[in-house]
């Protein structure tokens, strides 16, 4: 069994690959192509894009997701289930296509009303903010659990 550390560790390296994968597939290119853009191995972009990655450092995945561009927000909870890598933004230019107008509009209400507040009204709400992401990524994970546990039980 591993300790929380180490399970923490292993959701982590997990969900930024998973991250790394989803934005090679956004970008609609080969893992070899992906793999010289990032400046790894193909067969580490095969690891990665499988989710092979017990044997790859968080540090290195960590590397290859900053050479995708994509904003991305590690948090690592209580617990190794509250762990997780989350799009923490969009701005990279394959991730643009992905943005709507009510976003946009909901993201400028918010950075005008980011600027309204004082520096420890900022502060709260930027720990409200995790607090609700946390929340979001282990309904998430609960989820995903439940619909394991129901797959598994069918006759």
């Amino acid at each position: 069994m591993l300790s929380p550390d180490d399970a923490t560790i292993r959701s982590l390296r997990t969900d930024v690959a998973l991250q790394i994968a989803r934005f090679v597939a956004r970008s609609g290119i080969s893992q070899l192509a992906a793999a010289k853009q990032l400046g790894i191995p193909q067969p580490t972009m095969s690891k990665i894009a499988n989710g092979r990655v017990t044997d790859i450092s968080l540090e290195l995945l960590i590397r290859i997701a900053v050479r995708t561009g994509v904003p991305m927000t590690l948090l690592t909870g209580h617990g190794p289930e509250e762990a997780g890598a989350f799009v923490a933004g969009t701005s990279n230019s394959s991730l643009r296509a992905l943005r709507s107008t009510l976003a946009d509009a909901a993201r400028e209400s918010l950075v005008q009303s980011q600027r309204r507040l004082t520096p420890s009204q900022r502060l709260e709400a930027f720990l409200e903010h995790n607090q609700l992401l946390c929340a979001l990524h282990e309904s998430g994970r609960a989820a995903k659990l439940e619909r394991a546990r129901v797959a598994n039980r069918v006759p």
